[in-house]
């Protein structure tokens, strides 16, 4: 699966995720665009995923019009350690994903 990170998503969770093309907004050079431009963007380079922190982004966005993904992280801060906990169950449920839809990543 290609991945996006946020701009608000650490790089260091691109080595948590070895079995995905994974790329952050700085690799792709796409910094400071704005939500409905940066999926857009992320569509058009052919990404199936954004993943992010940002728990508004799917009241802000109108995301069932759009062929991505959107895996939304439950975490306080940005920090590598604080996706730890969440990564099995983003593994486990990723199969059911659909584009078009948010999941939001929780703790269980």
């Amino acid at each position: 699966m290609k991945v996006l990170l946020d701009e608000c998503v650490t790089r260091k969770l691109k080595s948590r995720l070895p079995n995905h093309e994974v790329y952050s907004v700085t690799d792709m050079q796409w910094n400071g665009l704005k939500n409905g431009l940066l999926i857009s963007a992320a569509i058009g380079e052919g990404f199936d995923m954004l993943l992010t922190i940002d728990k508004n982004l799917e009241h802000q966005q109108n995301l069932k019009k759009h062929s991505i993904i959107v895996a939304v992280f439950d975490v306080k801060q940005n920090n590598v350690k604080l996706y730890e906990p969440l990564l099995s169950s983003f593994e486990e449920r990723l199969p059911t994903f659909e584009k078009g839809n948010v999941y939001r990543i929780v703790e269980t």
